[in-house]
């Protein structure tokens, strides 16, 4: 399945967002993989506005995996304060798929 997502980087951290991601850690590449993220991309427009894109047998399961991945309770601490409105919730407790509409393959 095709899944794309939306989240809101703020402005003022555009570059530093940019910086991390040049150098995603290793391990978190590798907790990625193996919980079933694969062609997985994130686009940034100039407002902030982030636009992640990802291939995987199972959403709910690619997602519940890196939930429970001790890495990502590291990556998301650190990238949290760069998303607007999170309040309480990380990054990835707010990733909800968009509908496909359309696909031309």
């Amino acid at each position: 399945m095709r899944a794309c997502f939306l989240l809101k980087v703020r402005p003022e951290r555009l570059e530093e967002y940019r910086a991390r991601h040049a150098h995603v850690w290793p391990e978190m590449l590798e907790a990625l993989s193996s919980t079933g993220w694969r062609n997985y991309s994130l686009f940034l427009r100039p407002d902030g506005l982030l636009v992640g894109y990802l291939e995987t047998e199972d959403f709910d399961r690619a997602c519940a995996g890196m939930k429970d991945h001790p890495v990502n309770a590291r990556w998301q601490a650190e990238m949290a304060p760069f998303f607007e409105t999170m309040g309480e919730d990380a990054p990835d407790d707010r990733i909800f798929p968009l509908e496909e509409v359309f696909h031309l393959d």
